[in-house]
């Protein structure tokens, strides 16, 4: 048998090994899928009870992931549909709608009667066409253990213009899957890869399926060529020349029982009509020159100008048998696709404002303005420090060293020279993967995302801005709190006190109910409170008999907390909520 006939053969076995695996899959999941088939409904029967569709203006967001950020075809708005956040004990999935107003820096949140049930991990393409459409495929739903999972293989299309949800039903369609890539290419909707996972099994697809925007039809795509191997969490772009680039991606196999080994791709091909056929397509693998990322997962990419496709972000994982670690990264790549080249995203920092005065503002005294965003003309390197809270409630302290431009080792021209005020870039987002991006007007917007240090994950829900045509310094829009709602911070001001975090009013001091006690250093020492359904807890201790506690409503909803967790109500108690200075494990998300 020739060669051609043994790689044939060879094909024609992996594809009916992936059957098999499929079939197994299947099998096994079809259990899991009917107990979450309940709970969904569950869900969409609460959601049935909206009759009309309500908007309120809101506060950014509670942290997320796995997310849609996708930007609105004819507004300054870019419009966030569901995700999930992990607690450290609990998996919540959201549908809910917000709509982020760029110009006017507010947010809103969109309460749509029947939308789609709750998912993550799925993949949301906005059109033009009738004012615009929202098309959002597949996704999954997890237990609340996070140990099951449901995948869609639903088709929902959201009407801007009417803000209305469409159920699109159209046979032939990809199976159940999340992890998966769409993007619109011409009237069409093309999608591929992704993965389906149950307790024990789990596959990975490469299969290719367009969606016909006029038709509302699938229909099954079978490329020439050698494609790229099945995969989940590829990026996926349409180039100027009308062809389509899935860059990387992970994929994982079984080693040994209970024991898999993951691959993080690194490659890249083009999918393009063969011969200018819309029904006949070629995979082509491309070996594009410059400076590409390197090998990573839960990288975030984005539409730029120029028609070039920006990517973010990421973690590299290492991996062994029973253990994994990853690396996080926040830097910015773009691949050109008109001349197949990778190139680093390097920004320049703020421009000063001394080299403004040395222009021609020579009468203004020097010092008599102040520098530019960024601070003063440091020119080493400046370390940023920044607190969020894990899921287990723990505090992980997020370190960034930022470098002013040219000032490692390189020689300074004179023009760097009169830039010697510029400072350093202001600091951008921290390191993170599966952050949701977005670009507006040749804006960037980064949403959220997570990371991980050590056992502990943290979920994010900051939001900046940086202006792709001037590359100077990122911006801050939304930016991480420790002491927003849903972070899991110890509400307690003295919390400096028994060491486990810094005061939650941080950003604000002039919030900070620090002052309203002169003990600060006993505050957390033994905290009793009394709530009587009426009157706000009271702060019994020595030192000061009968003062009114300034964290009441904290302390109230910590207990409303608690008694969710317990399934009881929430009973007036006089329980401490703090035992030698850490809180009691009564609280538990405050551990």
């Amino acid at each position: 048998m020739g060669k051609k006939g043994k790689k044939e053969k060879k094909g024609r076995g992996a594809e009916k090994t992936a059957a098999k695996m499929e079939k197994k899959v299947s099998k096994r999941s079809r259990k899991e899928e009917e107990d979450l088939e309940a709970l969904i409904a569950h869900f969409q029967t609460l959601d049935a009870k909206r009759t009309q569709t309500v908007e309120i203006p809101c506060s950014p967001p509670s942290p997320r992931l796995n997310a849609s950020l996708s930007v609105h075809p004819e507004k300054d708005e870019l419009i966030l549909f569901g995700g999930e956040y992990f607690n450290g004990q609990k998996t919540f999935l959201y549908n809910e709608l917000y709509v982020y107003n760029i110009r006017k820096d507010t947010w809103t949140k969109v309460d749509i009667p029947s939308p789609p049930p709750r998912r993550c991990a799925h993949q949301a393409v906005v059109v033009p066409q009738g004012g615009g459409q929202l098309w959002v495929f597949g996704g999954e739903f997890a237990s609340p253990n996070g140990e099951q999972f449901y995948h869609y293989k639903d088709l929902w299309v959201l009407h801007l213009a009417t803000k209305t949800w469409e159920q699109v039903k159209s046979t032939g369609g990809p199976s159940g899957r999340s992890g998966h890539r769409m993007v619109a290419w011409k009237r069409q909707l093309i999608l591929f890869g992704g993965f389906h996972e149950s307790t024990r099994d789990y596959i990975y697809y490469n299969d290719v399926y367009a969606f016909n925007l006029d038709t509302f039809t699938w229909s099954t795509l079978s490329p020439s060529g050698t494609g790229p191997t099945p995969r989940s969490g590829c990026q996926m772009s349409v180039t100027p020349q009308g062809g389509i680039v899935v860059y990387g991606g992970y994929s994982k196999q079984r080693v040994k029982k209970d024991v898999d080994k993951g691959t993080r791709h690194s490659d890249m091909f083009l999918l393009k009509p063969e011969d200018g056929r819309e029904d006949k397509w070629v995979w082509t693998r491309m070996n594009p020159s410059g400076v590409k990322p390197t090998p990573r997962s839960g990288f975030s990419v984005a539409m730029a100008p120029n028609h070039q496709t920006l990517f973010f972000g990421g973690v590299c994982d290492e991996e062994e048998e029973e253990s994994l670690s990853g690396e996080f990264f926040n830097d910015l790549y773009f691949y050109d696709a008109t001349r197949n080249r990778w190139f680093e995203g390097q920004l320049k920092g703020p421009k000063s404002e001394k080299k403004k005065r040395r222009r021609g503002r020579k009468e203004e005294p020097e010092g008599g303005s102040k520098p530019a965003c960024g601070g003063a003309g440091t020119q080493g390197p400046v370390q940023v420090v920044k607190e969020v809270v894990a899921e287990d409630g723990t505090v992980v302290t997020i370190k960034q060293v930022l470098t002013a431009p040219g000032s490692v080792g390189q020689p300074r021209s004179e023009d760097e020279d009169s830039l010697e005020e510029a400072g350093s870039p202001a600091p951008g987002p921290c390191p993170r993967s599966n952050a949701m991006l977005a670009v507006k007007h040749g804006m960037l917007y980064v949403y959220g995302g997570m990371f991980e240090a050590g056992d502990r994950q943290v979920t994010l829900s900051d939001l900046h801005c940086l202006d792709l045509h001037r590359m100077e310094a990122w911006k801050a829009l939304v930016e991480m709190d420790p002491g927003e709602p849903g972070s899991l911070v110890p509400p307690c001001p003295g919390a400096r006190a028994h060491g486990r975090v810094s005061c939650p009013w941080k950003a604000s001091p002039a919030s900070c109910p620090e002052a309203a006690c002169a003990d600060t250093s006993r505050l957390c020492s033994c905290l009793h409170g009394q709530i009587d359904g009426e009157q706000d807890p009271v702060v019994e201790r020595g030192a000061h008999p009968g003062h009114v506690c300034p964290l009441s409503r904290v302390l109230t909803g910590a207990a409303a907390l608690a008694a969710q967790d317990t399934g009881a109500s929430a009973a007036p108690s006089t329980a401490c909520l703090f035992v030698d200075g850490r809180p009691s494990r009564a609280l538990r998300p405050w551990i």
